[in-house]
């Protein structure tokens, strides 16, 4: 059974009714970001009963020392960990003496949270009784500004009910944190200075080992009626934590209010030595702006990202809620405007896979990005690898590759590998074809070809250098093979000849030729450059021709597919269906050394190979391997249902389709894979666009040109979406009657429809 307590609604994530076993998984789901900081949805004030405290601040991380039992030669020294932050947003609560926690009330009613997306706010509110029978009504509010994006609001409100009260506010900052995942419990954060003056208070930070600088800051003010009181009763400096402490009689059916600003600033972005000056000048701004004109702005600034990145379902409530909240957490997890952050899975949502950059960037993220952004957005992620080329060289290294071959990493934080699983940090090697598919899927998409002679021509000879290296010539198969690799699909561990990582290890070589070639006829001096800088032979450049066609493929004369890898067929090929549902997800039932032998897919991988690739394959390939794979996979990984909706979109199974899109676009809504508490599934959000834009839309690029081939599914009665195509906004209305296209902006536009030309001014 999937969880279904979110109440469907087309703009707002809503839960009612409160149950203690669902916090975790509603602090993951409520979660707000934007882009240069992010929280999960802790209460504010004290929670006694099962809670995952988190604030992270994006590009903040810590080396935390690898653990394992028998180390490897080429094992990484460390596993890079986003940092639970200092904690800004607590305010503990007194009623008559007595803590609010919502785990020792004797009743509580009313209880309701709503992440409202379209305005990019969070609110939670409840009526409790105390232990000491005080009844009273809560409404706690906050958001984080996407405008002033270090900066926070809260606005913490209280009415006693039943009785006059004395309620106390006490506003704090908390530096004795932890992460829940640390490999050793080192201590991640030092202390260096807690300081407060009148209604601000500071604590000055830095990580261990990586010495980032950070200041805690927050501001407060209690209003009651027409009084607002500015300066707390008392101050309570601590070791790790400052607070302040505000004392108010409030009588029965009147309501308390504290105004909370907070937040960070970070020597990533300012003056190591200015940050407590920077955070004073912050302070000014928003406390002289106020709470609510800075949601005002906050509300602007999400109607202007909804503007381009919306997309409208009409006649299906829960595909409508499930595709703006994948939107909504895209957005509020990267935002574009700096080349030196990346997008990690959790985003600011969890701990797991340490908030670093994986292959999905590439791979899922790009194509969301380059179409609701603009094209410096997603040339900002490539410039991201760019800037981290010879880290990738090194990390090469350290495995034996030599001469500028580059190895991007799995996970990283700063361009080196810190992944410590041996069976995907050095044999899920084909995250370097993901990179260079980037590369040529922006430059097809934008028609900028700047990015290649400048950068992206460097990243595709390290990777080819990589690739032409990692092949054996085989005298047995006259064929150049790859062995001991783990391909997309991780629940196959050190095979030989996984097609996909052969394929486009084959793709790449070509590419990078084909590229060479293009920038010696069309720029000359970029490409003197890169050749004295690479020292590139016509040799080396013979020599990946040549593997790129000797590389062998395995494949089926029998089933007539393309094997996912040698000895598949030795499975014990039972379909998934034939399986007991109560052993599912298999990864929460089954022995590691089960899963291996099983013939079960966790994620499209020969059909990863189908979806970047179509254009090579015939429709009726497509389907052979769809129906010969599709029946294995368990989409136990969040970046599997997406591409299987594409592929069901083009093959015309709808109702398919329409199923894998459910599944992507609520797999967190409804948890299905019995782990949202951990943190939601960022990358595979970007999935879930593509599901609906290159899935029912059709859309690809053909010749150059923009195509579409529009579906619709039969639950729904019409879905729009825009896309930002070479400086031309295209809005795309699909109904069941028809399609429209409507240029927003721009020159006239020649696209395909069902291969039919279309000129759209």
């Amino acid at each position: 059974m999937n969880q279904d307590y979110i109440q469907p609604n087309a703009w707002s994530i809503i839960e009612e009714g409160f149950d203690k076993d669902r916090v975790k998984s509603s602090e993951s789901l409520f979660s707000i970001g934007n882009g240069a900081m992010g929280q999960r949805a802790n209460f504010e004030e004290t929670y006694s009963g099962p809670t995952f405290q988190g604030s992270y601040i994006a590009g903040v991380y810590y080396p935390d020392k690898t653990r394992v039992g028998w180390w490897k030669n080429g094992y990484p020294e460390y596993f890079a960990k986003v940092l639970n932050a200092p904690n800004w947003i607590g305010i503990d609560v007194e009623i008559d003496g007595i803590p609010l926690d919502l785990a020792t009330c004797s009743h509580i009613k009313n209880f309701k949270r709503e992440l409202n997306m379209k305005e990019g706010w969070y609110r939670r509110n409840f009526v409790a009784t105390t232990p000491n029978n005080v009844e009273i009504e809560v409404i706690a509010t906050r958001f984080l500004s996407l405008l002033q994006d270090e900066v926070g609001a809260i606005k913490f409100e209280i009415k006693p009910i039943n009785t006059d009260a004395e309620v106390v506010l006490k506003p704090y900052l908390d530096a004795g944190i932890t992460n829940e995942d640390s490999n050793w419990d080192d201590k991640f954060w030092n202390t260096t200075k807690i300081s407060s003056e009148k209604n601000r208070a500071f604590i000055e930070s830095h990580t261990m080992k990586t010495n980032f600088k950070v200041c805690t800051f927050m501001q407060a003010k209690m209003v009651y009626g027409n009084t607002t009181k500015e300066a707390p009763d008392s101050i309570n400096e601590s070791e790790l934590s400052v607070g302040f402490e505000f004392s108010q009689k409030v009588k029965k059916g009147e309501q308390v209010a504290l105004i909370k600003f907070g937040g960070y600033t970070v020597d990533r972005n300012h003056e190591a030595n200015q940050l407590k000056k920077v955070a004073n000048t912050l302070l000014d701004q928003v406390f002289s702006l106020g709470f609510d004109a800075l949601l005002d702005e906050q509300k602007k600034a999400w109607a202007s990202v909804w503007e381009m990145s919306d997309i409208h379902i009409e006649g299906d409530v829960k595909a409508q809620q499930g595709i703006r909240f994948n939107i909504f957490q895209l957005n509020q997890t990267y935002t574009g405007t700096d080349s030196r952050l990346n997008i990690g899975p959790k985003g600011f949502t969890g701990e797991k896979y340490g908030g670093s950059t994986y292959w999905d960037t590439e791979a899922y993220c790009i194509p969301f990005y380059m179409a609701t952004k603009n094209q410096d957005v997603a040339r900002k992620l490539l410039k991201y690898r760019y800037n981290h080329l010879e880290r990738a060289i090194e990390n090469a290294e350290k495995l034996g590759f030599k001469n500028g071959a580059a190895l991007y990493p799995m996970v990283t934080m700063n361009g080196e590998e810190c992944h410590n699983e041996w069976e995907i940090t050095f044999e899920e090697i084909h995250r370097n074809g993901a990179i260079a598919f980037a590369i040529f899927n922006y430059t097809r998409y934008t028609q900028d070809h700047t990015y290649i002679p400048e950068m992206g021509l460097e990243v595709l000879i390290g990777i080819a250098r990589f690739w032409q290296q990692r092949v054996n010539w085989s005298t047995n198969r006259n064929k150049y093979v790859m062995l001991g690799v783990t391909g997309p699909n991780e629940y196959e561990n050190n095979v030989n000849n996984n097609w996909y990582t052969n394929y486009i290890a084959k793709w790449c070589l070509e590419y990078a030729l084909e590229q060479l070639d293009h920038v010696q006829q069309n720029y000359t001096s970029d490409y003197k450059r890169i050749l004295d800088k690479t020292k590139l032979t016509n040799d080396e450049t013979g020599l990946w021709k040549k593997v790129a066609d000797q590389m062998y493929l395995p494949y089926s004369e029998q089933h007539g597919v393309y094997l996912q890898q040698d000895g598949f067929l030795d499975k014990d090929l039972v379909p998934v269906e034939d399986l007991n549902k109560k052993e599912r997800p298999i990864n929460q039932h089954w022995s590691w050394d089960r899963i291996l032998r099983s013939p079960y897919i966790k994620q499209a991988d020969t059909l990863q190979g189908f979806y970047f690739f179509e254009d090579h394959f015939t429709d009726v390939e497509l389907e052979k391997h769809f129906d010969f794979y599709e029946p294995y996979t368990v989409h136990e990984s969040s970046l599997s249902p997406c591409v299987h909706s594409v592929q069901a979109a083009k093959l015309d199974r709808m109702d398919q389709a329409y199923t894998f899109y459910l599944r992507t676009s609520r797999l967190d809504l409804d948890d299905y894979n019995k782990e949202v508490e951990e943190g939601l599934h960022i990358t595979s959000m970007a999935g879930t666009w593509m599901s609906i834009v290159e899935g029912f839309g059709g859309m690809r690029i053909k010749n150059g040109k923009l195509s579409f081939a529009p579906k619709i599914p039969k639950q729904w009665e019409k879905y729009s979406f825009k896309i930002n195509f070479r400086e031309r906004i295209l809005k795309v209305t699909v109904a069941q009657d028809g399609t429209t296209f409507d240029i927003d902006s721009g020159e006239t536009l020649e696209i395909l429809v069902n291969g039919e030309s279309v000129l759209l001014s």
